[in-house]
């Protein structure tokens, strides 16, 4: 008996078998028996599925016979970007605008010394002043401890040897280089940088003073340099460039902690706003204090 729309039934046909396996239908595969990433045995939780693409788009390549393709979507697999509350905290500003986060900016020094305030006038406001860095005195220190022992030797064997008057040469001399030491400690001790809102100066000098300053608003560039042992030590160099040809004030040497002094300086150039706000938030909050 013969199929309506085939050939007449031969059971001796050698190529019924072979018609009969290529018509059989072809099985649907659901979601939940194909294996994938998701948390269960299947791929219900996987990536969804889209009718309007085609075959072979998929994860397996074509080989899923399903008439649903694999396509991803692009919101499923979004991720937020992870801030830490140390990031966040960098964002967060008060009332005034003030950043709430750890403050990069040491507090500001609320009088000049009676060195410093002599060469400050009325209206300009005072920023700050430093005190060179002690590897400044490294050479008079050294050059006084090797005086120390190679004169404290050499008078001990003159003394042996009875020879009076050159003894007491070599006791003037240890005098003559430690007066020089402590001239240089003296001269250290009196050399000041200081900046205002207005200007940064260098005052140093102890019978001769010297005193050299540059506006900050003609300031066109400044860059500081550390080398090995200053990045180890906390110190170093400042270059200042000016729209000037002569500068009285151009490199300053051996200053502490450059990236704090650098961080000043610029804060006090670009942003004199932030600095007044946050003076005024200082004060306020020491006037709270004395009141409580």
């Amino acid at each position: 008996m013969g199929s309506p729309s085939g050939p007449p039934f031969d059971p001796d046909d050698p190529d019924r078998e072979r018609r009969d396996r290529d018509t059989e239908p072809i099985p649907r595969v659901r979601p939940d028996d194909i294996p994938g990433p998701g948390p269960g045995p299947g791929f219900a939780d996987g990536p969804p599925f889209s009718d309007d693409a085609g075959y072979g788009d998929g994860p397996f390549g074509g080989q899923a016979r399903s008439g649903r393709a694999w396509v991803r979507d692009p919101e499923a697999d979004y991720q937020p970007p992870q801030i830490s509350e140390e990031e966040l905290a960098g964002l967060r500003v008060d009332a005034s605008g003030m950043p709430l986060g750890p403050r990069r900016v040491l507090p500001l020094e609320d009088e000049p010394s009676s060195l410093v305030a002599r060469y400050l006038f009325p209206t300009e406001r005072y920023r700050g002043e430093w005190k060179r860095h002690w590897i400044h005195l490294t050479t008079p220190i050294l050059v006084g401890i090797g005086a120390t022992f190679v004169l404290g030797y050499l008078s001990g064997f003159l003394a042996g040897r009875d020879v009076g008057a050159l003894t007491t040469v070599a006791v003037l001399l240890w005098f003559a280089v430690m007066g020089w030491v402590a001239w240089k400690v003296a001269d250290w001790w009196y050399d000041r940088f200081i900046l205002t809102n207005k200007r940064v100066m260098v005052v140093n000098g102890i019978v001769t003073r010297k005193v050299a300053m540059m506006p900050l608003a003609r300031v066109t560039d400044m860059k500081y340099e550390q080398s090995p042992t200053g990045r180890a030590l906390n110190y170093g160099t400042f270059v200042l460039e000016s729209a000037g040809q002569d500068q009285a004030l151009r490199e300053i040497k051996n200053l502490p902690n450059p990236n704090e002094l650098y961080l000043r300086v610029v804060e006090e150039m670009y942003e004199p706003q932030a600095v007044e706000a946050r003076l005024g938030k200082e004060a306020d909050e020491a006037k709270a204090d004395d009141g409580a």
